[in-house]
């Protein structure tokens, strides 16, 4: 299980993922059809997302058991930024304009 926050021009959404890496060409394509082509990510120590979000972390994981996949946990920018710190973020994931990376 993997958390990244991506900043897509709708704003940052917190999302949970059990595929191997965000630039994995497969969970491109599903958040280019959920209509975000281009975005900068970073991902977020897990053990922290399920400690500041608890049993809808909980719920969703256990969904994403059945099959690789993602699931948004949060799309409020403000509560996402009030929960990490920048030292939380690791480095930053760029995708978009025909790369990854």
């Amino acid at each position: 299980m993997r958390a990244y926050i991506i900043f897509s021009g709708t704003g940052p959404i917190l999302v949970l993922t059990t595929y191997p890496a965000l630039t994995d060409r497969r969970l491109i394509e599903k958040l280019a059809h959920k209509g975000i082509g281009k975005f900068i990510a970073y991902e977020v120590p897990t053990p922290r997302v399920h400690e500041i979000y608890g049993v809808p972390y909980e719920v969703i994981a256990a969904d994403l058991e059945i099959a690789e996949d993602l699931r948004v946990l949060d799309f409020n920018g403000h509560h996402i930024f009030s929960c990490f710190s920048f030292a939380e973020l690791g480095d930053p994931i760029k995708c978009g304009d025909g790369q990854a990376g």
